[in-house]
């Protein structure tokens, strides 16, 4: 079996050292759409654009932590662990989660401990969960998990683990109504994602063809290239703080999302927003694909 689950999770942690500049934020800022506020005439020039992209004035949005130091993202390097030998063409990222232990610095370097915390067998796929710890001189960072799916690797009689909803990770193909609160959203904006994002987002570190290979993506099952998940939760991160946290980055404590649908280069996203008592819950839909859910399951917690 390409998965040895026993082998996976009795690896020892892997440790390293990350590094990253204001350059890195700022690309990574623009992969995931900063400077071009829809909302906005003159979006490039906005004083809430320039704290994402003019150095002078910069803020470090959070979920930048999932590609810091630039080197392959969490679904990519928890498939270089002993006891995984996988097909990428099978690989869907899941979910994500984040957890902010201070406020990610501009300019960095970062001791990071990574470790396989769980292997589920969920029938027709296995589960993955990538656990990341991530401190600095000062302390401890940021924590957080990247959860995989694995196509065709499961049945082995496993731990199924916590569940989920059947189509998490999958290409969308219908609608579901996982992870909606109740009740009208408090807000809803509209953001649409540039044609060329998947090709500016993966210089920050994701170089899985998928998202820039049709050969790959049709192998894959899709009819041309995806845009990164970790792109889509940037995106919404950044939705949530610019209108309900007055654009204030150094309040998530922490977001966590499910994959429940691919989004395509050049669609635009509906992201509704709940708010609650110290967090916003988040669904996010593919506008041009009748809404079809892309983000499900999504919370910011925040002071």
């Amino acid at each position: 079996m390409p998965i040895d689950a026993a082998e996976a999770l009795a690896a020892e942690p892997r440790t390293g050292e990350i590094r990253w500049t204001a350059k890195d934020v700022q690309l990574y800022h623009l992969g995931i759409g900063a400077g071009a506020n829809p909302d906005l005439e003159s979006p490039a020039t906005d004083p809430g654009e320039l704290r994402y992209t003019l150095e002078s004035r910069l803020h470090v949005l959070p979920s930048f932590a999932t590609v810091a130091g630039g080197g392959p993202p969490g679904v990519l390097r928890g498939l270089s662990v002993p006891g995984v030998d996988v097909d990428l063409a099978r690989v869907l990222h899941g979910g994500q989660s984040l957890r902010i232990h201070r406020p990610v610095p501009v300019v960095g370097t970062a001791a990071v401990t990574e470790r396989i915390a769980a292997v589920y067998d969920k029938g027709t796929a296995a589960l993955l969960v990538l656990r990341t710890e991530a401190a600095d001189a000062d302390g401890p960072l940021w924590s957080e998990e990247a959860r995989i799916f694995v196509r065709g690797e499961g049945g082995w009689g496993g731990e199924r683990g916590p569940a989920v909803p059947a189509r998490a990770g999958r290409a969308p193909g219908g609608s579901t109504s996982a992870g909606v609160p109740a009740g009208e959203p408090d807000l809803t904006v509209e953001r649409p994602v540039r044609p060329d994002q998947a090709l500016l987002h993966r210089l920050s570190g994701d170089a899985n063809p998928l998202h820039a290979d049709p050969g790959f993506a049709r192998r894959a099952g899709f009819d041309r290239p995806v845009l990164h998940g970790l792109c889509t939760y940037g995106i919404t991160l950044k939705a949530v703080v610019d209108t309900l946290l007055g654009g204030d980055v150094t309040r998530v404590g922490a977001y966590e999302a499910r994959f429940a649908g691919v989004v395509y280069p050049g669609e635009t996203l509906r992201v509704r927003m709940w708010r609650e008592e110290g967090r916003v819950r988040v669904t996010v839909s593919a506008v041009d694909r009748s809404d079809t859910p892309v983000l499900t399951d999504a919370a910011v917690e925040h002071s």
